[in-house]
This record gives structure tokens, C-alpha cells and sequence, in this order.
């Protein structure tokens, strides 16, 4: 006697779990962002017009009159005096302003491809030896993929670098060769493993070639300086910043192991080379070992893991292991 009870299919004989998430709708405070914007780009603007005063007076970038404290590093009242003055440091801040949006953009539009709910970047003004410090955008929705946090993590250094290295060429041939001494009081800059790439091309075969440290920095070489400093601090391959991102979505169960080995490093390089190195170990220390759970599986492609080392490759030529030749209780005096 056969059974003719009809058959179930299997996929009704138990319910799939299924991950369901519920973005809720914020309302975007667009006027915040327009004002940390339109801030950011005056303390950039202050900035630079004293950069590129020095730059006309054939003095070291960050050179100070004398007898002048750090705060003379943001002029605010030289600008008062002639308002006009301002218009100066444009080409610093455009230069600036552009690297940044680029690398913040690059965030931004890989999370609308990924449906992650993101804001818009948010500018910070200060009044430092550059004018900001950075931009940052929030991510306020779980990202649903290894895949999706690797293209938004890796998105932001690759579009800032590519700007900033394209202005790096076309400043270094508007930079010439100065015979200033700076005094022991100036603050003098390291440059990364790019900048010395890009002067040996721009200089290969040249009868009059002359070492980039004789080299009279442009406002906008400056510009590209900072932007080669941010990609390798983001780059940092640790807790929540862009190379924690990175190396979480290439295998989570690493994460909080390469992190610590990336606080072992840095301290080291505090002691020994630039004590700011120790600001960033503690940043890691206190608030980056963890990491917001994304979906173990699926992992990465192929092409994905080949990509992370040309992340790495970023970071060994952004990456200066000393930014400013002093300690920084010399840069802050």
C-alpha cells in the first residue's frame, strides 16, 4: 500500500533565518556640516596665507618671525590688519580641502553603493599648524558584508592618495631650489618614501638635480604633505580606522591581535623617533581594539586580498616615521 500523502517541499520544513535590518530615518543636519565646512576652509585659508608668505620670503614653511610664540602660526591678527591678506592661502586650502573631500568622498559614495547609512562628512576647524584637524564621516547602520567593509574601509585612502600624489608631481615642479638656512627654532618636516619617489622622476637626468631637502616647499607641496600624513594615519592597521578595517575584513579573528602588534610598534617609534607616535598608540589603546561584528561569511575575493597590499604599499609610501624633526613639546611651545 503506497503512501499518497502529498509531499512538502523542503524548503517549507523549516524557516531560513534570515538577517532583517531596520534603518531608522534621521533627519540630516545639513546646516552643521555647511558650517564646520565654510570654518574649516577660513582656518585653512589663515594658514596658508602665512605659508605662503614665508614661501615668497624664501623661509622655511613653518619658520616663525622671531620672538614669536606658536600662536603667530595662525595669524588671525596679521589677517585683521589687511583682510586681503587671506586670499594668500588659497592655493594651500583648495589643495587641502580637495584631498580631504576626495578621501571622505571615497567613504561616502562606496556606502550609498552598500545601502549603509552614512552622513556627510564633518570638517573640524582648528586652529593648528594646518588649520584642521581632518573630517570624518559616521557610519550609523551595520555593514552587511567583509566584502562591503573592505571596498568602504580601502575607498577613502585610495581616492585621497591618487589626488594628493597628482598634486605632489605638479607642486614639486613649481617648488625650487633654495639656498635658506632655517634656523634652529624652525620647524622642519620629514617626508615619506612618495616624496622622494616623485623627486627622483621629476629630477631623473637632470644636470642641475638637487636633493629634496634643499628643495623651497610650495604652499600646495605642503597641501600634499598632509594629505600623505592623513593616508598613513588612517592606514594604521589597527582598531576602527581605515587599515582596521581593512584587516578586520580580511580576517576578524587577526583583528585584535594585529592591533596590539601595531601599539608595540608605535611606542618604540614614540621613545625613539616622534613622541606624537604615543597620542596614537593610546587613541588605538583606548578606543580601537574593538570592532563593530560584520557577518563572518562570505569572505573576500581574490582580487579584494590582492588590493589590501596595495593598501599596505599606501602605507609604507605615505608613512613618515618622523613628521616633524623636535619633540612636541618643541612644535607646541
Amino acid at each position: 500500500m503506497s503512501d499518497t500523502t502529498p509531499s512538502v517541499p523542503s524548503y517549507f520544513e523549516r524557516p531560513i533565518p534570515v538577517d532583517v535590518f531596520v534603518v531608522p530615518q534621521t533627519r540630516r543636519r545639513y546646516w552643521l556640516h555647511i558650517v564646520l565646512l565654510v570654518l574649516t576652509i577660513f582656518t585653512t585659508l589663515v594658514v596658508g596665507a602665512r605659508l605662503q608668505q614665508n614661501f615668497l620670503e624664501n623661509r622655511p614653511a613653518f619658520s616663525l618671525p622671531e620672538d614669536a610664540s606658536w600662536a603667530a602660526m595662525f595669524p588671525i591678527g596679521w589677517i585683521a590688519e589687511h583682510p586681503a591678506r587671506i586670499l594668500m592661502g588659497v592655493p594651500f586650502a583648495a589643495t587641502l580641502m580637495l584631498i580631504l573631500v576626495a578621501h571622505e568622498m571615497g567613504h561616502y559614495l562606496y556606502c550609498v553603493r552598500y545601502g549603509v547609512e552614512a552622513t556627510l562628512p564633518y570638517f573640524i576647524p582648528a586652529p593648528t599648524l594646518i588649520g584642521t584637524l581632518g573630517a570624518f564621516i559616521r557610519i550609523r547602520s551595520p555593514i552587511r558584508s567583509r566584502e562591503a567593509l573592505f571596498d568602504i574601509g580601502i575607498a577613502g585612502p585610495i581616492a585621497g592618495f591618487v589626488v594628493a600624489v597628482v598634486v605632489l608631481f605638479g607642486s614639486l615642479l613649481i617648488s625650487p631650489a633654495t639656498a635658506t638656512v632655517s634656523r634652529a627654532d624652525d620647524i622642519v618636516f620629514g617626508y615619506p618614501l612618495i616624496f622622494h619617489v616623485a623627486h627622483y622622476i621629476l629630477t631623473l637626468g637632470s644636470p642641475d638635480r638637487v636633493p629634496l631637502d634643499a628643495i623651497h616647499m610650495h604652499p600646495v607641496a605642503i597641501a600634499a604633505w598632509v594629505g600623505m600624513f592623513a593616508t598613513a594615519l588612517n592606514l594604521l592597521p589597527g582598531g576602527q580606522l581605515d587599515g582596521g578595517h581593512i584587516v578586520y575584513s580580511l580576517s576578524p579573528r587577526i583583528h585584535k591581535y594585529i592591533s596590539w602588534l601595531t601599539i608595540g610598534i608605535l611606542i618604540p617609534l614614540a621613545v625613539r623617533l616622534w613622541v606624537g607616535w604615543l597620542l596614537w598608540a593610546g587613541l588605538l589603546a583606548l578606543t580601537g581594539l574593538r570592532h563593530p561584528q560584520v557577518p563572518k561569511s562570505p569572505g573576500l575575493s581574490r582580487g579584494r586580498k590582492w588590493l589590501a597590499l596595495v593598501a599596505l604599499l599606501l602605507l609604507i609610501l605615505t608613512f613618515i616615521p618622523i613628521p616633524f624633526d623636535g619633540s612636541l613639546a618643541d612644535i607646541l611651545r
